[in-house]
């Protein structure tokens, strides 16, 4: 069942990221997030007066005159023609951004095209400040210099490398180039290295999420790897998984999964993994069922589950903890299973998101996406809220 109550929180970040992806439709960002159509486009409304983008309107229309009319309708087929051309401009200059660096690319378009539309007119459509651009041509002379010399301090890095069985990076291959008698900087082959793609081994850093706190009780295994609940809000599956941003940093989700539909009940996603963070995604599963008096929720046993004021919320919800067996990932193989997929879809075997704001929106879109969309095959292929609706209505 649809929620019909929607916190603030949830619409800003309807709108965010209706606003986030260009081209999309408010119908298709409100049928992924389970919400009416019509109720995401008056949050959409909103948020665009206060923004200033829509204008009240102010006393009625009055008639114009024909000429006017005329003259308005050949001013509205010129800017149609007008936006034809950029929408064409568009489609040369999309070929220019395959790879490499997108300003200097956006930079050569201008340059390649400029006797034809014009360097002011590119600029514009392309956004970019034609002060840059004539800088950029007027140093194009020490550009390609420089581009020489990193040409040459390449080929050296990529001896060093094959040497060393393609195992080194930048500090060793420094090393390496200094022994030789090339005295380069550090940060200018790790540039160079970035440039050219080369790449050292470099073994990648496991998250631990679970960490057991071994003074603390733990419950017994009320699953015992039976992951099916006879009806809704029987039993639930909690876990904690990292989404790795930018270069080095993480944010963590919680999630609360009922077993019987497979529905994500609950979750939270914060910038740690603090006992809050498991709290705020039991409140929130609490929410969506109205009440988890007389239910299961199983974990494994991080030191969030374990803690006292995990199991205090769990009593004042009315919930009964379970636990699996220390070190057994199996014993939690639903929520494991969820956290990969999760991941899995959503990074699209990129290594991390690119920052805080992509890594929230794109979680927002897959979560609501997966309850209300996202065909699940132990359901008979419909989502998770498709499959409650069904069996309410029997």
């Amino acid at each position: 069942m649809v929620n019909k109550h929607y916190p603030p929180e949830f619409k800003a970040e309807a709108v965010a990221l209706y606003r986030s992806r260009p081209g999309t439709t408010i119908a298709s960002i409100a049928d992924d997030l389970g919400v009416n159509r019509e109720t995401l486009r008056s949050w959409v409304r909103l948020d665009d007066q206060r923004r200033g983008e829509i204008p009240r309107p102010v006393g009625g229309v009055r008639p114009q005159p024909a000429s006017t009319v005329e003259e308005e309708n050949a001013e509205l087929r010129r800017r149609v023609r007008e936006l034809e051309e950029e929408r064409d401009i568009l489609r040369k200059a999309a070929r220019y951004f395959a790879g490499g660096d997108a300003l200097v690319n956006r930079f050569q378009f201008v340059a390649d095209h400029q006797q034809r539309y014009g360097v002011k007119r590119l600029c514009r459509i392309l956004n970019i400040a034609r002060s840059s651009f004539y800088y950029w041509k007027a140093t194009a002379a020490d550009r390609a210099a420089r581009d020489a010399a990193d040409a040459d301090l390449a080929a050296r890095i990529r001896l060093v490398h094959a040497r060393h069985d393609g195992t080194y990076g930048a500090p060793r291959v420094t090393a390496e180039l200094h022994e030789s008698g090339h005295q380069v900087n550090h940060k200018k082959v790790a540039r160079v290295m970035r440039r050219y793609r080369i790449q050292g081994l470099r073994l990648r850093r496991r998250v631990q999420t679970t960490i057991a706190d071994p003074a603390a009780q733990r419950a017994p295994d009320l699953i015992g790897r039976d992951f099916t609940a006879p009806a809704l809000n029987r039993r639930y599956v909690g876990d904690i998984t990292y989404l790795p941003v930018g270069e080095r940093g993480f944010l963590y989700l919680a999630t609360v999964i009922d077993l019987h539909s497979r529905r994500l009940a609950g979750w939270a996603i914060a910038d740690h993994m603090r006992t809050d963070l498991v709290i705020d995604a039991l409140a929130a599963a609490e929410r969506t069922r109205g009440s988890l008096a007389g239910a299961i929720m199983h974990t494994d046993h991080g030191a969030q589950y374990t803690s006292k004021a995990f199991a205090a919320a769990c009593t004042t919800a009315g919930v009964r903890q379970s636990m699996s067996k220390v070190g057994s990932s199996a014993d939690n193989a639903l929520a494991e299973s969820f956290n990969a997929t999760f991941k899995r879809e959503t990074l699209q075997g990129r290594r991390a998101f690119t920052d805080e704001r992509e890594a929230r929106l794109a979680s927002f879109r897959w979560l609501h996406r997966y309850n209300t969309v996202r065909r699940h095959s132990r359901l008979g292929q419909q989502s998770p809220v498709t499959y409650e609706n069904n069996i309410r209505i029997r």
